[in-house]
Formats: C-alpha cells, structure tokens, sequence
C-alpha cells in the first residue's frame, strides 16, 4: 500500500517539478474549439504529449479536445518567473494573447515554438 508521501507524480514524474540546470517554459495551446489554454513545464514536448493523452497527467480542461497546437513557447529563467507570467497571460483577454501569438513575443522574451512543433 502507498504511503501518503509516494505519489503517482513521485513515482512518474511531475510536471512541475525543475531540475535547476532545466529551463521553464511558459506555454500557449489552441484547442479544437479555438480555446487558448496557457501553463508551464520545463518539458514542452512531454507536457503536449500528456495533454493529447499520449502519456498520463494531462490537464482535465483539455481532455477530448485535441488536435492540441503549440501556439507560441517561452523559455523563463525559472520556475518563480513561469508562474508568474502565467498568472499574468491567464488573466489577459483574447485580444491581448492573441496579439502575444501573431508578435511571438512576450515582454522582452522571443517565441521558441519552432523548436517543439511536431
């Protein structure tokens, strides 16, 4: 039987856990609906690949919702830099992020999508 503190993302791994010699990402996806869904990781292909379902730990918001699109990708100092930049894109309207998307920029940091698309 499992302790409280094992889990199944200490056994497989969490998303939002950092390696300090790993970058964060602060990521934008498209949805089949046109929703933009917003997070962060410091492993942009995997995280797609668990929201698409490939692999276990995908975001319930996006479940059933593929094709999943990398719409823009940024590379942060840290995970306290991601976070909040999160919190700031979560809380633009559509407008706003949508411009984000169309400049490929985010404040002073350039999109690195090209680097994940498929």
């Amino acid at each position: 039987m499992k302790t409280l503190t094992q889990s199944i993302t200490v056994k497989n791994g969490n998303t939002h856990q950092g390696n300090t010699n790993n970058p964060w990402y602060l990521y934008l996806l498209e949805n089949k609906l046109g929703h933009i869904y917003t997070g962060i990781t410091t492993d942009p292909t995997r995280r797609i690949a668990q929201h698409r379902g490939e692999l276990k730990g995908g975001a319930k918001a996006l479940k059933g919702k593929s094709p999943l699109i990398f719409r823009a990708v940024f590379e942060v100092a840290d995970k306290t830099q991601a976070a909040k930049l999160e919190y700031a894109v979560k809380q633009m309207s559509r407008p706003q992020k949508d411009l984000i998307i169309r400049k490929g920029q985010l404040n002073d940091l350039l999109c690195v999508k090209s680097v994940f698309e498929d």
